[in-house]
Formats: structure tokens, C-alpha cells, sequence
């Protein structure tokens, strides 16, 4: 069996190493997703508190830029079923 590509955030530019794309990535989402699969309320929990630290990260990486509402990016996607 191969190994699969861990799709984690790499912080603090919460991009994904493999796909290099905004992090939660699709297969990120498809993970997140079969994690929580009986717990919605879990995933939007857990993805509030994932915004709250790449909020912190990236306010950190430049802290003169302002941040576009990062809701949708991690907790709006979830919240559709």
C-alpha cells in the first residue's frame, strides 16, 4: 500500500505542502470531512479554532497587511452539507 501525502497546514502561510494551495485543501476537506463524517457540529468547531490560529499566523507573518474574512475559507465550506 502507498503512502498517502499528509495535506496538514504549513504554518504560518497555512498553504498545503503537497498541493500548495490555500489550506484546507480538497483532500484536506475530504479528511476533515471523514473525521467528523457523524459530528458536524465537531468540524465547525474545530475548524473556528483552526481559523483563530492561522488568523494569528498570518497577522503574525505580516502584521501591516490586512486579512480578507477568512470564514468562508475554513468554516463556511463545512457548514454546507
Amino acid at each position: 500500500m502507498r503512502d498517502q501525502p499528509e495535506h496538514k497546514p504549513l504554518r504560518p502561510s497555512w498553504r498545503c505542502p503537497n498541493c500548495g494551495i490555500l489550506w484546507p485543501c480538497s483532500a484536506a476537506k475530504l479528511r476533515l470531512l471523514g473525521q467528523f463524517r457523524d459530528d458536524r457540529p465537531g468540524l465547525l468547531v474545530h475548524m473556528a479554532k483552526v481559523q483563530e490560529e492561522a488568523t494569528a499566523d498570518l497577522k503574525d507573518l505580516n502584521p501591516d497587511a490586512r486579512l480578507p474574512d477568512l470564514t468562508p475559507r475554513f468554516v463556511g465550506w463545512a457548514e454546507r452539507r
